[in-house]
């Protein structure tokens, strides 16, 4: 289980997950600190691996990328080896953005994007099925987004803002 975040933590990682562009001085007023005491809450939670990075985030039809895809994965093996070596060309792939190890009757589910049906139809039949360790492969197109990923939840943190 993970370790217990303190409540100056937890309002520390809602400020920057809403707006990692924070200055050092505008999120101690916003979670109620002082400088010191926020910079250094903000560096061990950088350095323990809570805060793994800062990105922009960007609009993915903007950038001409309009089709999003999760394509569902079962592999020939399912022997440890396998597995890793089917990650390892997965992740040399550029169209997939995201690739999970899962349960039920799939190996791995992959997130895919390309510009569009026929970029994403290459993809899939010059690329990702020539790879061989895939038994079956299965596409589902994300016809609207809904409720994109937008930061983690951390009222489970057991710390209270």
């Amino acid at each position: 289980m993970a370790e217990m975040i303190e409540p100056a933590d937890v309002r520390i990682l809602e400020a920057l997950q809403t707006d990692g562009r924070l200055t050092n001085q505008a999120l101690a007023e916003k979670v109620g600190l002082s400088t010191s005491p926020s910079w250094r809450r903000v560096r061990h939670l950088e350095e323990t691996g809570v805060i793994q990075g800062y990105k922009a985030v960007l609009d993915r039809k903007a950038i001409g990328l309009g089709v999003l895809a999760f394509i569902r994965v079962k592999i020939d093996s399912h022997s440890a080896a396998e597995a890793e070596a089917f990650a390892a060309e997965v992740i040399g792939l550029d169209e997939v953005v995201a690739c999970y190890s899962i349960a039920g009757d799939a190996d791995f589910l992959l997130q895919v994007v390309s510009p569009d049906l026929d970029s994403y139809a290459d993809f899939a039949m010059s690329t990702l099925r020539r790879l061989p360790r895939i038994k079956e492969m299965q596409t589902t197109f994300v016809l609207k987004e809904i409720k994109g990923f937008d930061g983690f939840p951390l009222r489970f943190t057991g710390g209270r803002p």
